[in-house]
């Protein structure tokens, strides 16, 4: 692709930029796992929304401006750059909207996503089960077929957002006599219906990052299947190789904790025994944004992401660690204080475990890409 930017690119980075110095919050919001910072959250998003910068790839009709991948790569790299608020609403908006334009019916996206893109629905991603982690298949919540929909049973664990959020999407057995990928049916449910109990996990800073939700004959109706029922798996792929392959981490995020690290290295004395590693993190944050400028352009020709999305995650999420390590070793005991270097480290370890571990990971790359023996289960 060509790598110089034509007018109308320049023309969208530079309202977006504008944009954001006029808005981003001059004092860094609460953190979005409590319950404080939930509610400003939201009202961040609701005036990200009333610009149409949301959701800015989105149609305009579901509350986007229809702008082009490119174009939201840019928009990317300029809200990292401007220090903008994490996105309380990321699992909705970079993992069930993809999952939704995919499979969804006409009649989802126009009740489901207007809502999202303004945090009026905030969505955690019920996922993983306390014997099904990264397994995904090996789940044993069920899905049971009722009169106009169905009755959710199990367990679902390490739920982010879940302890403060909406709705949830998730993976349900729905034919008891199946096994592994086979017989799951995709999801949707409201956190507040009855049958639901949602008991949030604290993370080691004590905030609610994460939850467990119990269903107990939980009553979801068909209008909330996303696909065919017993096809869930299939649907799940969308969403998992969105989470691991392009949408939820942006390389605009990497790229703003680079240049920041830089500055960090600088105002440090630039001491050449960290000299390496931060020239490494510079480099990898670039390298990560020319690799997702070649997934935009493959995109744009009618490509879908496919296993090869593993690889972009193992990439990112140590290079998320050694940036962070990297700035923290700089501080000296200054790191043992709590500031945005040391949040942002503790969140980057959990990188080589959400969204499928880097064993999911290499085991991906290994059968799949490199057409290596399956190994045993």
């Amino acid at each position: 692709m060509d790598l110089d930017l034509d007018e109308a690119a320049r023309q969208f980075r530079g309202e977006a930029r504008e944009w954001l110095a006029a808005h981003v919050p001059r004092s860094p919001l609460p953190s979005f796992d409590t319950a404080e910072g939930f509610a400003a959250h939201r009202e961040w998003e609701a005036a990200l929304a009333d610009a149409h910068w949301s959701v800015v790839s989105w149609p305009r009709e579901y509350g986007g401006r229809d702008a082009s991948l490119l174009e939201w790569v840019l928009f990317e790299e300029e809200y990292y750059a401007a220090g903008a608020p994490g996105r309380v609403n990321q699992n909705g908006i970079f993992m069930l909207a993809p999952t939704l334009f995919s499979h969804g019916t006409p009649e989802q996206l126009a009740r489901i996503l207007p809502k999202m893109a303004r945090a009026e629905e905030v969505w955690a991603q019920a996922w993983s089960e306390p014997e099904a982690g990264s397994d995904i298949a090996a789940l044993r919540s069920t899905a049971t077929p009722a009169d106009g929909g169905w009755l959710l049973n199990g367990q679902k664990t390490w739920s982010s957002r879940a302890a403060f959020a909406d709705r949830a999407f998730g993976l349900f057995r729905s034919d008891p006599e199946s096994a592994r990928h086979h017989g799951l049916t995709y999801l949707m449910a409201d956190l507040r219906a009855p049958g639901v109990t949602v008991r949030p996990i604290p993370q080691l800073d004590g905030e609610p990052g994460f939850a467990e939700i119990f269903f107990d004959d939980v009553f979801v109706p068909d209008a909330d299947v996303i696909g065919t029922p017993g096809n869930g798996w299939r649907v799940a792929m969308t969403t998992a190789n969105n989470e691991r392959g392009l949408s939820l981490r942006s390389p605009g995020r990497f790229l703003a904790a680079a240049d920041r690290l830089v500055s960090l290295w600088s105002s440090a004395g630039r001491p050449e025994s960290t000299a390496a590693r931060v020239a490494d993190a510079w480099i990898g944050a670039r390298a990560y944004q020319l690799y997702t400028f070649g997934t935009v352009t493959r995109l744009a020709s009618g490509a879908e992401l496919g296993p090869e999305s593993s690889v972009n995650k193992l990439f990112w999420s140590h290079l998320d660690v050694a940036l962070h390590e990297t700035a923290l070793d700089l501080l000296g005991p200054s790191a043992e204080l709590r500031g945005p270097w040391t949040d942002g480290w503790l969140f980057s370890l959990a990188g080589p475990i959400y969204g499928g571990t880097d064993q999911i990971q290499r085991t991906i790359v290994a059968e799949r890409l490199l057409g290596l023996p399956k190994g045993d289960r």
